[in-house]
């Protein structure tokens, strides 16, 4: 998670103080407490996707209600009481309400509690001012670099996806034994790049015919996946991974998205705070 770098300049007060100082409005006056629009629900702050409206219900507690987030959406932390769980948005930071188990409201017996200042809603024919999308295509310091070279696509982040173990660092990945692959977070501008050329661009700066490993770099960790976060990305990848099975033999695994954890810092921009490039990775056409 990123620690609210990502200010919106049209934040009211009222919104900064319940977005970055934790606070909460009243119940029963927020804006989407009694709304039940067809679309998605965006952070406020940084304008990514948390929130399905099909995922919302109506609880009577005085806030929105969500039984379910968009994949990898929402981070929960233990709460500053000490008692309840915190959410925020695990892409900006941004406070967004707390989650609550065992209630008995919806058969999937969570509730997200969210304020409606820290969300904007987004109509079903609407994009959001930004998305994220997830690849594992072996070392993750050459895909990084080369995502950032793509137009339309804002910020990249390496960490880890997939696996069993809370936190891990990497030296416990590099064991192969947490499950977790080494990953890179795509935050993309829809209006300017859209998900099949993300997907296509993936698939064109790796080996996705290489099973168990990239180039010399061998073991799980570094295995071929993209993970979505909507059914749009997860369509286009099948139909693009189909499209080269009738060429290649193909390796990369579609999967929905999990937690992510970010890498230590010294592996965020690798090649651009060491001057190196890519030892693995290059862009050549394979459709």
């Amino acid at each position: 998670m990123k620690r609210q770098k990502i200010i919106n300049p049209r934040l009211s007060e009222f919104e900064k103080h319940v977005i970055f100082d934790k606070g909460t409005e009243p119940p029963f006056t927020g804006e989407y407490t009694d709304f039940f629009g067809k679309g998605i629900y965006v952070c406020k702050n940084c304008g990514i996707p948390l929130y399905r409206s099909s995922d919302k219900f109506h609880s009577g507690c005085g806030w929105p209600s969500f039984d379910d987030e968009i994949p990898s959406a929402i981070t929960r932390q233990i709460d500053r009481d000490g008692v309840r769980t915190e959410i925020t948005c695990s892409y900006c930071g941004a406070h967004l309400g707390h989650v609550f188990y065992n209630e008995g409201f919806t058969p999937k017996n969570v509730r997200h509690c969210v304020n409606s200042v820290s969300l904007q809603f987004i109509p079903e024919d609407g994009k959001p001012k930004i998305d994220r999308i997830y690849f594992a295509a072996g070392c993750f310091w050459g895909v990084e670099h080369l995502f950032k070279e793509l137009e339309g696509v804002v910020d990249t982040d390496v960490g880890y996806m997939g696996g069993h173990r809370k936190n891990p660092t990497y030296e416990q990945v590099c064991t192969g034994t947490t499950g977790h692959a080494e990953t890179v977070r795509v935050i993309f501008d829809p209006s300017k790049i859209d998900v099949e050329q993300l997907v296509k661009y993936f698939f064109e700066i790796h080996d996705f015919t290489q099973f168990g490993g990239q180039g010399p770099d061998i073991g799980d960790q570094y295995r071929s996946v993209i993970f979505y976060t909507n059914d749009e990305q997860k369509i286009i990848a099948e139909k693009l991974k189909a499209e080269l099975s009738k060429k290649y033999t193909v390796s990369t695994s579609i999967e929905k998205a999990k937690e992510f954890y970010m890498a230590e810092e010294y592996h965020q921009d690798y090649y651009q705070k060491t001057g190196k490039m890519p030892y693995c990775h290059f862009r050549r056409n394979v459709f």
